[in-house]
């Protein structure tokens, strides 16, 4: 398969050869990609699809740089005749719509302010309530062939919706504010742990004649479940999907106990929609991961991603399925290598669709559920969701690294077809004309050989304005994880590739060892080497990059990671002086105090090989530690932390900060006192970028 990559790489180093030629281009002529314009690029979510498969409900939503405001509008698309509608105005700020479904054939219902809304699809005009609880709702489905209304809200000890406030005026009426834990599931990703948890709930609806619902007793699906005596520790749903005929549901929960922090048991488990059944845990055999539960459409066996290995968040991800009927279990394409993030059934039931991580690219795959032989239905680029939509189709969002992501359809065809490649065709055009004119790189693939003589995949956009006979410096852009990988998508956040070729930077990529998508084993490899293997694949991969393309100026290069890309920026400095600067995003300097004050140990502790506070543990720590190396540290660096940020606290920026202003080198820090591990409200995205590129345009002279 490597191969298929090499032919790739050689076909396009000789068309982008005739393209670029020795001079400058027609490029110059296009605008870079700036902050402003990027910002406000149009996102959209997955589509819904309507119950005769023939329509489509998306929403659009954009930021205003100018107003600092976020927008989004419900549009309807056919999917035969590829037409969008625009259905609601611009809806702003609380107002804005999510979590869309259907109603019946021409009703469609969102979700807004908490409060379900429903809508005739008449253009341009507003929902009306159709229902609001005593608290807001979240994460709704509806089966209109049982009249049953699926949803989550958060609830005390009870589970009850109609006590929540009550409890909710005692804690606001409380004389301190103390919160106690005998457990370290105390905080998680970006809040503290209480008492509310999210519960799942389904209610009767009856439709009557003016479209006004008469609503039953809400029943708590989760209340079957083992009880447990500390509130703080109990269950808490994760996930949920129903069958199409709304007699059943699978949910997706975290297993309580004082050791959750450093267990990743999470199960599914199986109920009816009406609460007669006690729910069923279908993953017992198993104390990973399970995860994205999908129903066969005609309601009689569910399958789900399974990761085998306790306390291992990046196993792999296998296909497990529960016939509802028999109560039998079994595994399908149990020996497949590679790792599906999402699976759904055909409309025959004869074949899974996988949405695939495979080197860099995320594959629509089609998994035979007798035989467990498997195909790529697609190749370049990144498929995001998918659903069906009419026989022998898939409705799809698609992206890659000059394409912000559209709808398509792909062409799955039969599941008896075995030569079929899947065929796509978009429907929509999102940002088109708002990029027209805009410089976008492709990407150029290349693979080298890497640590343990492995081939190692990454690739390289050319920067705006692209003159073969200059010199320009190189951003490189470590991904974080570390066991994910960089794709071939448009994001949408802080390391789209293009925005560093458009501020005038030759931009590389490299996917090191530990990366997902190119077999378990290269995942797994990172395992106790965190600062091995990839610190060897990066400085291998950029030795070939600067070797092969003579207008790299090797002495103007900067490295940039978040995360664990914060860690390699940390490892970097103290280990080569070949960057002129580093930016470290939320990343870790200090390995054994990161152990002491992070809200998941499972990672640590399965990538570390143990804990720190025994002997052996201390020594493999202390051997893939930034913080050892510090009075090697010379590189001028920039730190960028979110006080909310559990995952790596704040500390971890603090530290190497000091570090460095305390020797008299160069540095500065970013904080975002509203941020967590990711820099999510978008005014800040902005700012990021603005002093991402200000460090970096200072210590590169561009």
């Amino acid at each position: 398969m490597a191969g298929w990559r090499m032919w790739t790489f050689t076909l396009a180093v000789a068309i982008l050869s005739s393209v670029y030629g020795s001079s400058a281009i027609a490029t110059d002529t296009l605008v870079p990609l700036d902050s402003h314009l990027f910002h406000s690029l149009r996102r959209i979510s997955s589509p819904v699809v309507s119950p005769d498969r023939q329509q489509a409900l998306f929403l659009t939503n954009y930021y205003d740089p100018d107003v600092d405001k976020e927008y989004n509008y419900l549009s309807l698309l056919d999917i035969v005749v590829g037409n969008v509608t625009q259905l609601t105005p611009v809806l702003e700020g609380s107002d804005r719509a999510s979590n869309l479904l259907w109603l019946g054939p021409s009703t469609a219902g969102y979700l807004s302010k908490g409060a379900l809304y429903q809508h005739d699809l008449v253009p341009y005009t507003n929902g009306t309530l159709l229902f609001n609880a005593t608290l807001s709702i979240n994460s709704a489905t509806y089966r209109a062939s049982s009249g049953i209304l699926l949803f989550t809200a958060s609830t005390f000890l009870d589970g009850n919706i109609s006590s929540v406030a009550k409890q909710l005026s005692v804690e606001k009426n409380r004389t301190d504010s103390a919160m106690v834990f005998d457990n370290l599931w105390a905080r998680h990703w970006n809040k503290w742990m209480g008492e509310q948890k999210s519960t799942l709930f389904s209610i009767n609806t009856a439709n009557e004649f003016y479209g006004s619902w008469q609503l039953g007793k809400e029943t708590n699906l989760m209340q079957g479940l083992p009880l447990t005596k500390d509130p703080l520790l109990r269950w808490e749903v994760e996930g949920y999907t129903a069958s199409e005929d709304g007699e059943h549901v699978a949910f997706v929960v975290r297993n309580p106990g004082l050791d959750m922090a450093w267990s990743t048991n999470v199960d599914i488990y199986l109920t009816t929609t009406d609460g007669s059944m006690r729910p069923k845990l279908l993953t017992g055999a198993f104390k990973g991961i399970a995860s994205g539960p999908t129903f066969s459409t005609d309601g009689s066996a569910v399958a789900w991603l399974q990761m085998e290995t306790p306390g291992y968040e990046s196993d792999i991800n296998r296909i497990y399925m529960y016939n509802i009927t028999t109560g039998n279990v079994r595994s399908v394409a149990h020996e497949w290598d590679l790792s599906p993030q999402s699976i759904l059934w055909s409309a025959d039931n004869k074949v899974l669709y996988a949405l695939t991580p495979d080197r860099g690219d995320r594959r629509l795959y089609s998994v035979d559920i007798e035989t467990g032989k498997y195909k790529p239905l697609t190749d370049y680029g990144t498929v995001s969701s998918i659903t069906r939509a009419g026989a022998g189709k898939l409705l799809a969002v698609y992206s890659n690294v000059t394409e912000s992501a559209n709808i398509y359809t792909i062409d799955v065809g039969s599941s008896s077809d075995s030569s079929l490649h899947g065929s796509m065709r978009r429907l929509s055009n999102v940002n088109g004309e708002r990029l027209d004119g805009v410089y976008l790189s492709e990407a150029e693939d290349f693979w080298f050989t890497g640590a343990m003589r492995d081939k190692v995949h990454g690739w390289m956009l050319r920067p705006v304005g692209f003159n073969a006979t200059r010199k320009y410096p190189l951003a490189l852009l470590i991904h974080g994880g570390p066991q994910q990988a960089s794709m071939h998508a448009f994001g949408l956040g802080q390391w789209n590739p293009n925005m560093y070729a458009s501020a005038g930077y030759v931009t590389v990529i490299i996917n090191f060892h530990g990366s997902s998508s190119y077999g378990q084993s290269f995942t797994d490899s990172i395992r106790q080497q965190w600062g091995g293997y990839p610190y060897e694949d990066l400085m291998k991969g950029l030795d070939h990059v600067i070797s092969a393309y003579s207008f790299v100026d090797a002495s103007r290069m900067v490295a940039l990671g978040g995360s664990y890309g914060g860690y390699m920026a940390n490892w970097i400095n103290g280990n080569t002086d070949r960057f002129k600067a580093l930016v470290a995003h939320d990343g870790q300097f200090n390995v054994v105090a990161g152990y002491y004050s992070t809200d998941e140990l499972w990672f640590i502790e399965h990538d570390l090989g143990g804990a720190p506070f025994t002997t052996a543990g201390r020594a493999e720590y202390e051997k893939h530690n930034p913080e050892r190396l510090a009075d090697k540290f010379k590189t001028p660096t920039l730190f960028i932390h979110g006080a909310n940020d559990f995952r790596l606290t704040l500390e971890q920026s603090l530290a190497p900060w000091t570090l460095l202003r305390r020797k008299g080198i160069p540095s500065r820090l970013v904080y975002f006192p509203d941020e967590d591990h990711w820099v999510n409200k978008m005014g800040n995205s902005m700012r990021w970028y603005e002093e991402v590129f200000k460090w970096m345009a200072e210590w590169t002279s561009t």
